[in-house]
């Protein structure tokens, strides 16, 4: 869109003092033609730019002429840049992200702006995981503007182990939990929530969605959250562990805090909660040797029979 175009043509200008006519076209991806006419339309606008004329000549603002832009402190600058573009992790929108906030970096003074590249060359982003894993997000931009312009969603949608389904939703708003992105959506059965990353086709559709009157996504994302902790059925487990063990264990399983014991040996009694016994059955055998379960007897009597039949193949 022109007004886009126009307005980064004056922060172009803004941060870059004097342009000329080719780098400005460059920049825009526009001809020199298109710039002057740019130019023109800013100039009838009461923006002060200059034209230069001769080798060194091209295009600058008047004077300290600059944009206005909210004031900014430091603390609000570097909450501002720890948001980095790649914190999205989809591609398409990092680099809107990134070119929208190249246009406020434009804009501030130039104290603020040479603080504000210093953060920035302090600062990286790795949205990808440490086993190589990462959210496939081909799909937010779509899911995204649905949300944007109240617009029905049609989408394919696979769970794990499961079959695709086709649903048509409501897209009531995006939900970011970590570096996972779920859509919030009305459907006939009443309000759903759908991982992005899981649905493998996504078009809008012109019929415009219901949104019900006074929506709050925060209040429905967190009464959601809370409803599914009270659906999932947990099975109490008590533990003896190896103490390096225990210490790796706490990172990456939820316990009881109040629990715990050490005995003479430095093994750690603890308590821990899992959604099914498979779950915990597949934790204790990974951690092998280095682990005793004490409760329930129905846990410690599979995976005595697990050992005895991978003795039985072993041998």
């Amino acid at each position: 869109m022109r007004s886009d175009r126009l307005l980064s043509a004056l922060l172009l200008l803004q941060a870059n003092r004097r342009m000329t006519g080719r780098e400005l076209a460059g920049r825009l991806e526009v001809s020199i033609r298109t710039v002057h006419r740019d130019m023109e339309a800013l100039s009838a606008a009461g923006v002060p730019v200059l034209a230069l004329r001769g080798a060194q000549g091209g295009w600058q603002l008047a004077g300290d002429w600059r944009a206005p832009v909210p004031g900014l402190d430091e603390t609000e600058l570097r909450a501002l840049l720890m948001a980095q573009p790649r914190v999205i992790g989809d591609v398409r929108l990092a680099a809107a992200a990134e070119s929208a906030l190249g246009k406020l970096m434009a804009a501030l003074p130039g104290a603020l702006r040479d603080r504000a590249a210093s953060i920035r060359r302090r600062l990286y982003v790795d949205p990808s995981g440490w086993r190589g894993t990462s959210e496939n997000l081909s799909l937010l931009p779509v899911v995204q503007d649905a949300v944007a312009r109240d617009r029905k969603l049609a989408i394919r949608y696979r769970k794990p182990g499961s079959e695709a389904v086709e649903r048509t939703v409501d897209p009531l708003g995006l939900v970011a939990k970590g570096s996972t992105w779920y859509l919030f959506a009305g459907t006939p059965n009443g309000t759903r929530t759908y991982r992005v990353s899981r649905m493998e086709q996504a078009s809008i559709l012109e019929e415009a969605c219901e949104r019900p009157a006074k929506f709050d996504l925060e209040a429905a994302w967190r009464h959601s959250v809370e409803r599914l902790k009270g659906d999932r059925a947990r099975l109490a487990v008590q533990l003896r562990l190896e103490p390096h063990t225990a210490v790796w264990f706490r990172r990456w399983q939820v316990t009881t805090p109040g629990h715990e014991s050490t005995g003479a040996d430095g093994w750690v009694t603890l308590h821990a909660q899992f959604e099914r016994e498979e779950e915990a059955l597949f934790v204790v055998l990974g951690l092998g040797a280095r682990v005793e379960v004490i409760a329930p007897a129905g846990l410690r009597e599979r995976v005595q029979a697990e050992i005895l039949a991978l003795t039985r193949r072993l041998i």
